[in-house]
């Protein structure tokens, strides 16, 4: 398992681990970014962030697009800002605009299908227009030193299927990476993530990082899909909410380590009250603990009397209020 964990050259710069915490709208704030780094994430991406709100200096699109603390330093930068939309001067004048808070790369989402982001021309909708993903990429490119990645699904539905067009004009406009989900805008989460695109895609693009998301909900799963599809990192999704621990997990699995053993309910309730304090730093104390219970309903999955713990979790409305409700759980006093 010689070299499956590696830095990732880009063709300005590099990003020193090949294991990303993948773009979340509502997920992959600075908090959860933090808590992933400290877990063992190489880097990690922003949430969506609309190019024309930055275009228009919108304070809290920007605020979404800051770093977190130790995210940028004079050693490494551990961050990239996703965008989205279906303007290429909107793109450019964003990425100008971003580009002194230092990320390490600007990421066009070419997947998301909520209506209100393909009604303005975004995201998936730019699967039907491969070209556009190349203009917006060159304008890009040519208004910031920063290198440009893309977010791909493989198409539209099973009857439009154009990421290998969308690459190749990428590619050609200047991207130094593509990441793939290789399911269509029409599947959404359903089915099975086809990773024989992943290594059709890596064939294709030949020396250009190719990154695969898509599935990834264990250490194995990672080490699979780097060995079957020969792509040079993984994307974790859904399968770090609530568990920054694959991570770790995953590094200590590829360089043929003893694997840490499943985390213990303190380690995994404590983690979460920290996931709140974090929250906390950068927003109320009651729209942090709100915005919390989703995290916290993850951190809780697979435990005895998780339900009990998301019951109690969904009042909750304060930092005290979870560490009550871990504290008696933890002494067995929460089990109905």
């Amino acid at each position: 398992m010689d070299g499956l964990t590696h830095p990732l050259q880009l063709s300005r710069g590099s990003i020193r681990g090949n294991l990303i915490l993948a773009p979340m709208a509502g997920y992959t704030d600075r908090a959860f970014r933090t808590i992933a780094a400290d877990c063992g994430a190489d880097f990690a991406f922003t949430e969506m962030v609309s190019a024309e709100a930055v275009k228009r200096g919108n304070a809290k699109t920007i605020r979404l697009a800051m770093p977190a603390p130790g995210e940028v330093s004079a050693e490494r930068i551990a961050y990239g800002i996703q965008i989205f939309t279906g303007d290429a001067v909107s793109a450019a004048a964003a990425v100008t605009a971003l580009a002194p808070t230092h990320p390490a790369l600007f990421d066009i989402n070419c997947g998301c299908s909520v209506p209100k982001i393909l009604k303005s021309g975004s995201g998936a909708r730019l699967l039907q227009e491969p070209k556009k993903i190349g203009d917006i990429v060159r304008a890009m490119t040519e208004s910031s030193p920063i290198p440009v990645s893309v977010k791909l699904r493989l198409g539209w539905d099973s009857h439009e299927i154009t990421y290998l067009k969308a690459a190749d004009e990428a590619a050609a406009a200047g991207a130094c990476l593509i990441t793939l989900h290789p399911r269509t805008r029409a599947q959404g989460f359903g089915g099975r993530a086809d990773w024989s695109h992943i290594k059709i895609l890596k064939e294709r693009l030949g020396a250009l990082p190719v990154i695969g998301s898509g599935d990834l909900f264990s250490p194995e799963d990672a080490l699979r899909l780097l060995t079957e599809t020969g792509c040079d990192g993984v994307m974790f999704a859904r399968g770090a909410i609530g568990n920054p621990f694959i991570f770790e997990d995953t590094r200590l699995l590829l360089e043929g380590r003893p694997q840490a053993s499943p985390r213990p309910a303190d380690i995994r309730l404590h983690t979460a009250l920290r996931h709140l304090g974090l929250l906390m730093s950068y927003k109320p104390e009651p729209i942090a603990a709100r915005e919390m219970r989703k995290h916290f309903a993850r951190y809780a999955a697979g435990l005895d009397h998780a339900a009990a713990l998301r019951r109690a979790a969904n009042v909750a409305a304060s930092l005290r209020e979870y560490e009550l409700i871990v504290d008696h759980y933890l002494a067995g006093e929460l089990t109905e």
